[in-house]
């Protein structure tokens, strides 16, 4: 099967699997696991972030971020497409007893300054105070376009000046540092506290990390406790962690590329859509409705034909290239993605992309 679901569905490279077995451990609830130890600490570094706690999952580092920015009452603003607020079970509100106050961005998912400023509640006792303001980089469901480092400084700067913490959703961070060919660190710069994830694009098994300043870390380790993210000897996963965070950034281009050639190959065939303007790492989301057929049944039956690609909604499929994903791979895709698109003929993917050069 060539799976292009997400680039969750990565597995361990044999080079993980062996630090994994060979892990130096401890109880990371005593803060006593050295691997796990090292492992913060390098994140920290590369973000240039004071501190930073390894987590099990990326939904658990932006809910911690949003307990410990946070009171229950408060609204936290964020993109209505984005991850925290469609995908994380509403615990912001079930757990922070906050509610989320989402604004659809104008272009691209990336909201800016002045949508923000216009949603912000003025300061009557009645209303329900903002808390927390979010961001997603990049943002997933808008199909992994970059925020660009100015719109987001701009935020935070305008919001520490109303006294407004700026969490980041760095999911995938690198990917943006990646295709802004510049620093993490200087992505994450203004941000009071970023997740990234090492079990997407990174290639890792397990784990995210939440990173910020010293005193956010002693608070964020508190609320991990709480939600039952205390880990005993982690190390094992950790293990994994550093090489993908030490190894794999350099990976992504790739990864960019292929998704570069799906999207411009899959613009070619009558009835499918892509704004190429929007493929700017390892995401392509592609309209079917074109094709007469809905998009799950577009996905069942490229199933049948050995390609796993998710539906989104009606009419949309979403795909993410990873380091599993080969040019091979993807040329496969293709070439089903053509047999189950009605009026298109077989797909020569590589003859295709031969006269774009």
């Amino acid at each position: 099967m060539v799976d292009l679901r997400s680039d969750t569905v990565t597995r361990p490279t044999a080079e993980m699997r062996q630090a994994m077995a060979e892990a130096e451990v401890g109880d990371d609830v005593y803060r006593e696991d050295p691997t796990v130890n090292r492992l913060e600490q390098r994140a920290a570094e590369i973000l240039g972030k004071q501190a930073a706690l390894f987590v099990p999952s990326g939904t658990m580092g932006n809910q911690i971020a949003v307990k410990a920015h946070t009171e229950p009452g408060q609204e936290v603003i964020c993109e209505q497409h984005s991850h925290i607020y469609n995908y994380e079970m509403g615990m912001m509100a079930a757990f922070s007893g906050c509610h989320a106050h989402p604004i659809t961005a104008a272009a691209g998912g990336i909201l800016r300054w002045d949508q923000i400023r216009e949603r912000l509640r003025p300061g009557i006792y009645y209303y329900s105070r903002t808390g927390l303001i979010t961001l997603e980089n990049t943002h997933n469901m808008a199909g992994g376009t970059v925020c660009p480092p100015e719109t987001a400084q701009e935020t935070c700067r305008r919001a520490r000046e109303l006294g407004l913490p700026v969490h980041l959703d760095g999911a995938r961070i690198f990917n943006a540092a990646t295709a802004l060919g510049r620093p993490v660190a200087e992505l994450a710069a203004p941000f009071d506290s970023v997740m990234f994830c090492l079990s997407k694009g990174l290639g890792a098994p397990v784990g995210s990390l939440v990173a910020g300043s010293r005193a956010f870390i002693d608070r964020a380790l508190r609320i991990r406790k709480m939600l039952g993210g205390g880990m005993r000897q982690a190390g094992v996963l950790a293990a994994a962690g550093l090489i993908a965070l030490e190894k794999h950034p350099a990976k992504l281009i790739e990864d960019h590329r292929n998704a570069r050639f799906l999207a411009e190959t899959l613009a070619r065939l009558p009835g499918l859509r892509v704004d190429l303007v929007r493929v700017q790492t390892n995401i392509v989301i592609v309209d079917v409705s074109g094709s007469g057929l809905g998009a799950a049944e577009f996905s069942q039956r490229l199933k049948s034909l050995g390609v796993l690609i998710n539906p989104i909604d009606d009419r949309q499929l979403r795909l993410v290239t990873h380091s599993d994903a080969s040019r091979q791979d993807c040329q496969q895709a293709l070439s089903a993605i053509a047999e189950v698109t009605p009026g298109a003929v077989a797909v020569d993917a590589a003859a295709l992309a031969q006269q774009r050069r």
